[in-house]
C-alpha cells in the first residue's frame, strides 16, 4: 500500500467514524425526546436545541462526503487564448479582431463584448456543477441553438401474430415535441486593474468563481420552481396531480402527512409509486428542513429509515440517496416538499455554448466590470421518471 492510498484510506476510517458517532448521539438524543413524549405527554426543550444542532453537524458531513470532486479543465496556450488574456487583463481587442467572428470562440454579440473561449467556458461549467445539486442529478447537454428541441415517443403498439397471420397496423400515440428554450443569466463581477495587472493572477479562474457563486443561486431556484418565462421551468411548475390522475405533461404525486404514525408506509408508497425502471437509480430530493423531520423517523420496528453518508457515499432514506435542494417547499399543507425518482431520465438542463463577456472600465471607477451572460434552459424531458409527495 502506497503512503497516499494509506493516508486516504485512513481519512475515510476518521470520516466514517465521526459520521457514526454523530448519527448515534442523534439517535439517542430523539430516543430521549420520544420516550419523555410516551410518558409525560411533553418532552425537554433541550433536547430540541440538541437534535438542532446534532442536525447541522450531520448536514454538514453528509454534504461533504456528497460533494464531488473539482476536476479542472486543461489550459491552452492558443492564439484565441493568448488574445483572451489581453483582452480581460488590459482591455486589447485586437487580437480577438483578427479571429473568425463567426467562431463559436470568438464572435461579438448584440450587446458588445467577446464568446468566451472554450477553456473558460468549461471552466465555468465546472464550478456550476459543483455548486449546483441539480446539474449532478439531472441530465446537462450543450447545444448551438437558443431552443433545443427534443422529440419524445409516447408508446408504440405491438401484437402477436402467426407466422403466415395478417398484420394489422398497431395502435400508436405517437410523437410529442419537447421545447426547451434558453434563458439567459447575467452577472457584473468587478476586478482592481491592480488585479488584472498581476501575471500570477488566475483571472479566469477569478471570473469563474464570481460567476458561478451568482449563476448556481438563480439557476437552483429555476430548476424547481422556475416558470419557464425566459429562465428554465422547474419541475414543480408543471401541474402535480394525484398520481391516479397522471397523464404526460404532468407530475404524479402521493399524499403525505408526517404527523401521522404511518409516516414511514408514506415513504414507501412514494417509491413504489414510479415504474421499476425509473426506481433503480431513484433518489430523494427535499431541502434540509424536510431531511431533518425525516431523520427523526422509524419504521415498524423501530429503525430509524435515515442512513447518514459513509466511505463517500451520501445520505440514504430506504437505501435511496438524498439530495438536498435548497428551493425545494418546506413541509406544509398543499406543498410537494419531496420529489423521488431517476432525475437524470426526468430533467434535462440545456446549457448554450459560449458565455459572453463585456469588459467595462469605465462604468464603476476604478474597478473594471465584466458583465457576463451565459445562456441556460431545462424542464422535464420524462413525466414519468418523477414523482412527489404533497402534504
Amino acid at each position: 500500500m502506497t503512503k497516499e492510498t494509506k493516508m486516504a484510506a485512513e481519512a475515510g476510517s476518521a470520516a466514517t467514524a465521526e459520521v457514526m458517532a454523530a448519527f448515534e448521539a442523534y439517535k439517542q438524543a430523539n430516543d430521549e425526546r420520544l420516550a419523555e413524549i410516551e410518558a409525560k405527554g411533553t418532552h425537554d426543550p433541550l433536547l430540541d436545541a440538541k437534535l438542532k444542532k446534532l442536525d447541522r453537524r450531520l448536514d454538514e458531513i453528509s454534504l461533504k462526503a456528497a460533494r464531488p470532486d473539482e476536476v479542472a479543465p486543461a489550459r491552452s496556450g492558443t492564439e484565441q487564448g493568448e488574445a483572451w488574456s489581453r483582452y480581460i487583463r488590459s482591455g486589447d481587442e485586437s487580437g480577438l479582431a483578427r479571429l473568425d467572428v463567426k467562431s463559436l470562440s470568438a464572435g461579438t454579440d448584440d450587446q458588445g463584448g467577446y464568446t468566451a473561449p472554450p477553456e473558460l467556458d468549461r471552466l465555468i461549467e465546472a464550478r456550476l456543477m459543483q455548486a449546483s445539486p441539480m446539474r449532478q442529478i439531472a441530465s446537462v447537454r450543450q447545444t448551438t441553438a437558443g431552443v433545443y428541441r427534443k422529440p419524445v415517443s409516447l408508446g408504440v403498439g405491438a401484437a402477436w401474430v402467426a407466422e403466415t397471420g395478417a398484420r394489422t397496423q398497431t395502435a400508436t400515440a405517437g410523437l410529442s415535441l419537447l421545447e426547451f428554450p434558453a434563458g439567459e443569466l447575467y452577472a457584473m463581477p468587478a476586478a482592481t486593474q491592480t488585479l488584472l495587472n498581476d501575471s500570477y493572477a488566475d483571472v479566469d479562474a477569478w471570473l469563474a468563481d464570481e460567476v458561478e457563486a451568482a449563476f448556481s443561486i438563480q439557476e437552483s431556484a429555476a430548476f424547481v420552481t422556475g416558470d419557464g418565462d425566459g429562465k428554465p421551468r422547474g419541475f414543480l411548475d408543471y401541474d402535480v396531480v394525484a398520481e391516479a390522475s397522471h397523464a404526460w405533461g404532468k407530475i404524479g404525486s402521493v399524499a403525505g402527512d408526517f404527523t401521522a404514525s404511518d409516516a414511514g408506509d408514506q415513504i414507501i408508497d412514494l417509491i413504489q409509486t414510479p415504474k421499476s425502471q425509473y426506481r433503480s437509480n431513484g433518489r430523494f430530493v427535499m431541502n434540509r428542513k424536510t431531511v431533518a423531520s425525516v431523520r427523526k423517523l422509524k419504521d415498524a420496528d423501530g429503525r430509524y429509515l435515515w442512513r447518514p453518508g459513509m466511505n463517500g457515499e451520501g445520505q440514504t432514506i430506504f437505501g435511496y440517496p438524498v439530495t438536498e435542494l435548497e428551493d425545494m417547499p418546506d413541509i406544509g399543507t398543499g406543498n410537494a416538499a419531496i420529489a423521488f425518482g431517476d432525475f437524470r431520465r426526468g430533467y434535462l438542463i440545456v446549457d448554450r455554448q459560449g458565455a459572453q463577456v463585456l469588459r467595462d472600465p469605465y462604468s464603476a471607477k476604478p474597478y473594471v466590470l465584466f458583465y457576463t451572460t451565459k445562456r441556460v434552459g431545462g424542464g422535464v424531458q420524462n413525466f414519468d421518471a418523477i414523482k412527489a409527495m404533497v402534504f
